[in-house]
């Protein structure tokens, strides 16, 4: 399974489940595309890395729903 297609997983998972508690999408791959200005792991946004400690978990669903869509955009152009 790819790097992409475990965190639209783990996407997943987090935006079903219904604890209180909203876990990092941190992976340790900690590299910002010159492009996009996302994280090559997380696919997070460098504001959305400073800000994660600091939101409420509404907000951190939130970034993980941004996520979501990055996955399956990026998986959608590897596709093509």
């Amino acid at each position: 399974m790819s790097q992409l297609s475990r965190l639209q997983t783990r996407a997943d998972q987090v935006l079903n489940s219904d604890s209180v508690h909203v876990p990092s999408p941190c992976v340790s791959i900690c590299v910002i595309h010159p492009q996009t200005g996302l994280c090559e792991g997380c696919l997070r946004s460098l504001d959305e890395i400073a800000a994660w400690g600091q939101m409420p978990g509404a907000q951190q669903r939130d970034v993980w729903q941004q996520i979501q869509v990055r996955c399956a955009d990026k998986l959608r152009g590897l596709a093509s």
